[in-house]
């Protein structure tokens, strides 16, 4: 492997304005593992990719994120977990696609900042 190759995603940002209310969200709500905060920027851990919330800087990065999908292993017991969380979903859990033997379902939601996050689960059949 060349040292300038690409290897993995490291961090994702995503926007907020109030930084109390989105780290309560992250962290309570979806029970993302704390990492640190450092001024306007909390930290956490999602996997193997660290997610950081921060209020945009200038105007160009004041809008909203690129959607997060969330892997997780039992899509239906996530969504009625998030619900009794007080999470309100966009939708239901359905079927995206079929590929071969899996089925990739999902479901989509949003964070109190706006942003669109989805739980997303890749089911064989």
């Amino acid at each position: 492997m060349s040292s300038t190759e690409i290897r993995k995603l490291g961090q994702v940002a995503v926007r907020v304005h109030d930084l109390p209310r989105a780290v309560a969200f992250y962290r309570d709500t979806l029970c993302l593992p704390f990492l640190f905060e450092a001024g306007s920027l909390a930290f956490f851990r999602c996997g193997e990719v660290r997610l950081m919330l921060s209020r945009p800087e200038r105007p160009e990065f004041d809008h909203p994120g690129s959607t997060l999908y969330f892997q997780v292993d039992d899509i239906d017991a996530a969504h009625r977990a998030l619900r009794e969380r007080g999470v309100e979903f966009v939708d239901a859990p359905h079927l995206i696609a079929r590929v071969g033997s899996t089925e990739n379902w999902m479901t989509f939601f949003r964070d109190p900042e706006g942003n669109l996050l989805a739980l997303m689960e890749e089911r064989e059949v």
